[in-house]
């Protein structure tokens, strides 16, 4: 099913991307985070809309320069934004309107080289999940750093969370964050604990595959869906998470990233290295329906096959697949922004969100 989609080429390839929110909820403002340029950078765009809807033109506001590549972004509000970097570093910036009207985007905080391995060399920041003005990092170097935006200092350095590469961490609570790693453990610490061990782990699947993204339901905590280096999507009740819920053969490549929709989360969107950009829909009219996350309607055994749950699931590409990796999405009602490794950006609108 491909939809409306807009697609600009920028000449740089682009690793996060990210809706501004709008108080309205109906943002026509994001940005974008690069990597593998001499010269990295954050950049705030906006949409033109020309006399016909099919011409649809992203401009640049306002370019911070950035040292590293960008490895995550996430807006705290329309004015402030965290973004991390390849070189162990995490920014809180804020975005501001000048008397002039100008845009500027300047750093409000910046925690240095939080991430680096025991020689002293700086290590991916590759991950980190925010709740309120908590921010919990997590690193190459298998360390996870507690921020609070109000604080300059690194509150806490769990220093040997894991003994790889940390690839992905979310919150499932306040005092809680869930880790997954290159070798598939998934581990969730306590930050009330002291020490370095988590209160729980399990295995992402029976073999070392590597976590790639997290994703919660909006709705329902502490039910987690992972995504892994071959490309399978993993759902999972971290109140009973000897096995998985539900396990789905997905992408063809590792999986970039994953997002419920927030207002319909029996609805979620994947995308992948294959250049695949998938929406999940479990209550189209007409489709046999089925809880994405319902534990009380699966069957006793957890280990569902792909074939048992074809018909609870349906799933729709939004555009047709790249040659390239798609490494971000982010939603906005009925609007998809994805940012690629082919140099360019996507817009996908009118999605069929089924309510």
């Amino acid at each position: 099913m491909v939809q409306n989609v807009h697609g600009t080429f920028i000449s740089e390839k682009i690793n996060k991307i990210r809706w501004r929110p709008d108080p309205f909820n109906d943002s026509h403002s994001f940005i974008t985070g690069s990597w593998d340029n001499d010269q990295n950078n954050i950049k705030l765009w906006n949409f033109e809309k020309g006399e016909d809807d099919a011409d649809i033109y992203p401009f640049v506001i306002q370019n911070y320069e950035f040292e590293g590549d960008v490895t995550e972004a996430k807006f705290i509000n329309s004015d402030y934004c965290v973004v991390s970097s390849s070189l162990g570093s995490v920014y809180y910036l804020k975005i501001t309107n000048t008397l002039t009207g100008d845009v500027q985007i300047t750093n409000e905080k910046l925690w240095s080289n939080i991430h680096k391995f025991k020689n002293q060399d700086p290590s991916l920041c590759t991950s980190f999940t925010v709740y309120e003005n908590d921010v919990v990092t997590a690193g190459e170097d298998g360390r996870v750093n507690v921020l609070n935006l109000q604080n300059k200092d690194v509150l806490r350095t769990i220093e040997e969370a894991d003994s790889c590469s940390l690839n992905c961490i979310t919150f499932v609570k306040h005092s809680e964050v869930l880790t997954g790693n290159s070798r598939g453990q998934m581990k969730i610490f306590d930050l009330r604990v002291k020490g370095n061990q988590p209160t729980n782990s399990f295995m992402l699947s029976g073999d070392q595959i590597a976590a790639t993204c997290l994703a919660y339901h909006p709705n329902q905590r502490h039910m987690v869906v992972a995504g892994d280096e071959d490309g399978s999507l993993t759902v999972w009740d971290l109140r009973q998470n000897s096995f998985p819920v539900n396990l789905l053969s997905a992408h063809s490549e590792s999986v970039s990233e994953i997002q419920f929709h927030p207002d319909h989360p029996d609805q979620m969107f994947s995308c992948s290295f294959s250049g695949e950009l998938w929406h999940w829909i479990t209550n189209k009219p007409g489709s046999h329906g089925g809880k994405l996350l319902n534990v009380s309607e699966m069957e006793s055994n957890s280990w569902l096959s792909t074939e048992s749950i074809k018909n609870k699931f349906e799933v729709f590409m939004l555009m047709p697949k790249l040659h390239k990796a798609i490494n971000s999405i982010d939603l906005s009602r009925d609007r998809v922004l994805c940012g690629c490794d082919n140099e360019a950006i996507y817009l996908i609108n009118k999605v069929n969100i089924y309510s």
